[in-house]
Order: C-alpha cells, then structure tokens, then sequence
C-alpha cells in the first residue's frame, strides 16, 4: 500500500480548542493578550479602570477622554 494511501488522517487540533482572544489554534498570535503584557494591560483597563496607570489617566485627560468605571449597573448593550 502507498504512503499517500492513508486510511485515517490524524490531527489532534480542532477549533474547539482554539484561542478564544486570537483564535490560534497551534500557537498564540503575536498580538493576543496571553502573549502581550501591553495587550493584556489594555483588555483589562476596559474592564477595570482602576487599574490604568497614572501616566495613561494624564494622557488620556489631555485627550478629553474621561475613563472611568461603568456606573450603568451592568444594562450597558457593550
């Protein structure tokens, strides 16, 4: 019988173990939080103001922005 006469194919990876950030299926993205401190820092200040730096809340208050916590009781649509 051939090599390329395979009866089964093998492959242990599957979607349903992807990444649910990158969507990496092997290996993490460059990019994904669970590789990049500064990703994983800006994916978490969405959630948690409290934790933006004081260097970001004065670069952000020169920008106009007023980041701060959600005060909607969760019926934010986000």
């Amino acid at each position: 019988m051939p090599a390329e006469c395979a009866i089964f194919h093998s492959n242990r990876y599957h979607a349903g173990e992807a990444c649910e950030h990158c969507a990496g299926v092997i290996r993490h993205e460059s990019w994904c939080l669970t590789r990049s401190a500064l990703v994983r820092y800006a994916y978490e200040i969405v959630f948690d103001s409290n934790i933006l730096t004081l260097a970001d809340r004065l670069i952000l208050h020169a920008l106009g922005v007023n980041w701060s916590p959600c005060d909607c009781k969760n019926k934010c649509a986000i």
